[in-house]
């Protein structure tokens, strides 16, 4: 099967959707202004890595059918997979698995972070820099990219005496 080559706004909305649960498109946490949404979600659907399903909540109508009623959208196993988003177990994405958590893959650096962020206490760059080897501007950008705009995760810190500020995950 050929590769499937996507555009950076492409892949972040398809990556977003993956990570809900339901697997909605909806809301887009892409900064894409006007018409750009649009052009993206169909050209999406024209590929098949997002479907339309009825709407059961008014706020993420992509449209109106006049057969089905509102329409919206959500990524497809097809977006899942291309990703490289697949539960472990049953080899189907976690948007369309049946149980309700969202499985990421273990044992990455990036779940060495988060695992980090929910300890009591939080940890200190320095700390998530000898645990994961990465460089100090590397975690502060892994932090406010991937965990807080790509995943939506809550990050939060604090400066504690005697121990310098601390990062943690706390619950937005």
């Amino acid at each position: 099967m050929a590769q499937i080559q996507l555009s950076d706004a492409q892949a972040f909305i398809l990556s977003t959707a993956c990570a809900r649960e339901d697997g909605a498109i909806f809301p887009v946490t892409a900064s894409l202004k006007g018409g750009a949404v649009g052009n993206v979600c169909k050209s999406l659907l024209k590929r098949g890595l997002i479907e339309e399903i009825a709407a059961t909540d008014l706020n993420t109508v992509w449209r109106h059918d006049e057969e089905r009623g509102p329409i919206t959208l959500r990524a497809t196993l097809l977006a899942c997979s291309t990703l490289g988003i697949t539960d472990e177990q049953s080899g189907t994405p976690p948007a369309q698995t049946p149980t309700s958590a969202v499985q990421r893959r273990k044992g990455t650096k990036q779940e060495t972070l988060i695992e980090m962020l929910r300890a009591e206490g939080g940890a200190t760059i320095d700390e998530i820099v000898a645990a994961t080897g990465w460089q100090p501007h590397t975690v502060r950008g892994a932090m406010s990219g991937a965990l807080k705009k790509k995943l939506g995760l809550h990050v939060t810190s604090e400066k504690v005496e005697n121990r310098g500020r601390m990062y943690s995950l706390s619950e937005a």
